[in-house]
This record gives C-alpha cells, sequence and structure tokens, in this order.
C-alpha cells in the first residue's frame, strides 16, 4: 500500500460532505423558521422600529426632569457618583494619570444617573424618610460602578491576548460576531430588567391599568413586612440544605460510580437522569411518595410496618424536609456528572505515590482527590446556590403551595413560601400589588448576584486551576 492509499484510508467517509450537509441543513431550517415565524419577526421589528421612533421623545422626556427639578435634587446624586469614581480609580489602577482619575470621577458621576434617573430623584428631597435618602445613595454607587467597569479595563491596558492561538485579520468582523449575541441580551435581558426596575417604583394592581410613582416606598414596604422577612429566612435555610445535601450525596455517588466495575457507563447515565426532569415533574414524583394517609408511597411503607402515617406536607418542619429531598434529588444528577468528570482528572501517579508512602484511602480522599476537586467544587457551589433561589419554585408550587401556613390563619407566611414563590404570588395573584412584586424581583436578583460575587471573591482566589 503506497503513501496516497494510506492518506485515503485515514481520510474520514464522509469528510468531504459534512461541510455542505451541515450548511444545507442550516439554511433549511432557518428558512422554514422564518417562514413559519413570519408573524412574529414583523411584530418583533415593528415594536423595535417603533422604540426608535420614540427615542427622541424619551430624551426630551429626560431632558424636561433635569430642566424641572432644583439642582439641589440631581447634583448630590452626581457628586456621589463623581467622587465615587475618582477614589476607586486612583485605588484601582496602578499610578493613575491626573486624566484617568478625571476620566473616572467623570464616568461615575454621569454613571450615577443610571439607577437615580428611574427614580426621578425623588430620594434626593427633604421630605424623604432616612432609609429611602441611604438607598438613593447606594443605587448612586451602583450605577457608577456599571459605568467604571468598562472604564478601568481601558486604563488597565484592556484584556490581554498573550498566548491565545487565533486572532481576526479584520477588525470588525468580531464586532459582527458578537452583534446577535449583544442585541439577544438587550432585547431579553436589560430591557425587562430596566422594566422590572421602574414598575417596582409605582403603585398598581393587576390587571387595573391605573398607577402611581411611590419612588422606594414598595421596598421599605417588604422590609416592614414580617411575611417577606420569615420568606428571606426559610429561603435561606433551605438554600442551605439544598446546596450541603445536593454537593455531599453527589460526591459519595461520583466516588462509588468512579470504580471500574462492569456497566459502569449504564449506572452514570441513570445517574443523570433525574436533572433531565423538571422541577415540576420532580415535584410530583415526591408528591407521590409523601401524600397524605395511604396513597402516598412512604407513609403506605410505614403503616405497613408501624401502623402509623405522618402529615409530612402539613407539618412545617417535615413540608421543608420534602422540598429539600425534592430539590436536592432533582440538582443530583447534574452534580454528580460533574464530580465524576473531576474524578478522572485526577492524576493516578498521586494517589499510587501516596499509597505507597502508607496514606489510606480516607487520607489519599482528603490529601488529593478532594483539594484536586476544589474547581469543580467552586463551579456545582455557584450553580446549586442559583438552583436553590430559582429553580426550587416547581418543586414548592407542586408539593406544598407555599404551606404550612405559619402562625393564625398564616399571619406570618407559608413554612415553605420562599422568596421566589412569593414573588410569583404577589405577581399573579388578582388584586396583588404588582410594584411589590417588581421590588421582589430586584431585591432577589441583587442577593443572587451579591451571593455570587462573595463567592468568587472570598473562594476562588483559593483555588489552583491546573495547567
Amino acid at each position: 500500500m503506497n503513501e496516497d492509499n494510506i492518506q485515503d484510508a485515514s481520510r474520514p467517509i464522509f469528510g468531504e460532505y459534512t461541510a455542505p450537509l451541515v450548511l444545507t441543513v442550516t439554511v433549511v431550517f432557518l428558512g422554514w423558521f422564518f417562514l413559519s415565524q413570519w408573524d412574529g419577526i414583523l411584530s418583533l421589528f415593528s415594536w423595535l422600529g417603533s422604540g426608535i421612533a420614540d427615542a427622541p421623545n424619551a430624551l426630551s422626556r429626560v431632558i424636561t426632569h433635569y430642566t424641572s427639578i432644583t439642582p439641589s435634587q440631581w447634583l448630590p446624586s452626581v457628586g456621589i457618583g463623581a467622587l465615587f469614581g475618582v477614589v476607586t480609580t486612583a485605588r484601582l489602577i496602578s499610578k493613575p494619570s491626573i486624566r484617568g482619575i478625571a476620566l473616572g470621577g467623570l464616568v461615575g458621576g454621569l454613571g450615577s444617573q443610571f439607577l437615580v434617573l428611574p427614580t426621578q430623584h425623588c430620594t434626593y428631597t427633604p421630605e424623604t424618610p432616612p432609609i429611602q435618602v441611604i438607598m438613593g445613595v447606594f443605587l448612586a454607587i451602583f450605577g457608577s460602578v456599571i459605568a467604571l467597569i468598562p472604564l478601568w479595563t481601558w486604563l488597565r491596558g484592556g484584556v490581554s491576548h498573550a498566548g491565545t492561538s487565533g486572532f481576526f485579520r479584520s477588525r470588525t468582523l468580531p464586532y459582527l460576531f458578537l452583534l446577535p449575541m449583544v442585541l439577544n441580551l438587550l432585547l431579553f435581558l436589560y430591557y425587562p430588567s430596566i422594566q422590572t426596575v421602574t414598575l417596582s417604583l409605582f403603585s398598581r394592581r393587576f390587571p387595573l391599568p391605573q398607577e402611581r410613582f411611590v419612588c422606594l416606598n414598595n421596598y421599605t414596604a417588604l422590609a416592614e413586612d414580617v411575611i417577606y422577612r420569615n420568606s428571606f429566612i426559610i429561603t435561606f435555610v433551605i438554600m442551605f440544605a439544598v446546596v450541603v445535601f445536593s454537593l455531599g450525596i453527589a460526591l459519595g455517588i461520583a466516588l462509588l460510580a468512579s470504580q471500574k466495575v462492569r456497566y459502569a457507563n449504564v449506572y452514570r447515565t441513570l445517574l443523570i437522569w433525574p436533572f433531565a426532569l423538571s422541577p415540576v415533574v420532580a415535584g410530583a414524583i415526591f408528591l407521590a411518595m409523601f401524600r397524605e394517609g395511604n396513597t402516598g408511597l412512604i407513609n403506605a411503607l410505614l403503616n405497613a410496618l408501624t401502623g402509623t402515617t405522618v402529615s409530612w406536607l402539613r407539618d412545617a418542619n417535615l413540608a421543608r424536609v420534602a422540598i429539600v429531598a425534592a430539590a436536592v434529588w432533582n440538582i443530583l444528577g447534574f452534580n454528580v456528572l460533574f464530580y465524576i468528570a473531576g474524578l478522572q482528572n485526577v492524576p493516578k501517579d498521586l494517589l499510587e505515590a501516596a499509597s505507597i508512602d502508607g496514606a489510606n484511602r480516607v487520607q489519599r480522599f482528603w490529601r488529593i482527590t478532594l483539594p484536586m476537586l476544589a474547581p469543580f467544587t467552586f463551579f456545582l457551589l455557584v450553580t446549586n446556590v442559583t438552583y436553590a433561589f430559582y429553580g426550587i419554585y416547581g418543586a414548592v408550587d407542586t408539593l406544598t403551595s407555599g404551606g404550612p401556613p405559619l402562625g393564625a390563619a398564616g399571619s406570618l407566611g407559608g413554612a415553605t413560601s420562599v422568596l421566589i414563590y412569593k414573588l410569583y404570588e404577589d405577581a399573579f395573584n388578582p388584586g396583588s400589588p404588582i410594584g411589590l412584586a417588581g421590588a421582589q424581583a430586584v431585591i432577589l436578583f441583587l442577593l443572587v448576584a451579591s451571593l455570587t460575587v462573595l463567592q468568587f471573591r472570598t473562594l476562588e482566589s483559593r483555588i489552583t486551576y491546573s495547567e
């Protein structure tokens, strides 16, 4: 066999047809999609066109607002943002120039208006309660941070691309590739977020159209609401339990599934399957297990063995146990998948060397395996915390509907009424104040974002990523 025949034998069978086949399928799919969704696409572009056409009016409304209020209302927020920009730029940038510090002050002052403008500078009036004044200062600083992050990146010299294997010859091509994602973020993330923040500043009862501006009263009302405070505590308790048990059990299962046994791939696939189910389906499965009387699987077994049954979903503590169990089971496959991948990357020579040095199985796990899994544990910690705040809604709604009630006639809320469930109740129940739901959505987002940033700031620096 000559060299040409060897090269032909090693060439993939469908290699020369792969690119045209993929291109043809893609074009056919896109054509079908655009034709089937043409009315929706026209509505989207009509909405975008109306938004662009309204831009001059929006700018006119902004100018009218600043000219209609006294400088004593908008100057404090600009001053706070400018001072914050000067101080942080001087401290975060090594050897900053006078021009860089001045730019920090300018950008910080302008950025402070991102979040203060929607409040119509209501927190800087003489009759504003002290708590809302503090919240107004926080909004000015937070808006400045949003505007200053790109400036800090530019002053530091931008993002280094040293060591990367590729680059674009054209300066415009990368931006064209990024354009669809940027438009997607603007339309379906940033714009709805701005609308939610604006909604939280108004008082309106759905579905009535009347609304009135109430500044930050919705936020202060939530701070004084005992039911909302209880939901806060319940959410953190359930979140802590879900994260601890899901990570701990997943690591133990991953250690067992990583052993060299026959049909190991089949076992691993079955372990991952629960993650493919939605939280609502997981809640329905656990409802069949924890249902009252003898109709529930667990109570049927207890009755057969001991002659007693347990009110799983009517007792406050047991109801939380059922919610945690359903949430842990639902997210378990996701955690097991990543831990199995992490265990396969643990160097075998290190384990063998430790075994030769006399380390037993437990010592090898604590001194070698667990530290090597730190990057995976950190990633799973962030994702599980987010899941415990948002993804748990389906299990709560299916199993307990936020109950059982706490206090007389539920005066203290529900035993499993987590923040995301209370948000849904206030947003979609007739007669509920929709502005309170908007404020809850903003608070929940800020809470999860703050916890994520805190985890990155406190834990990621202690993790070593192998090269």
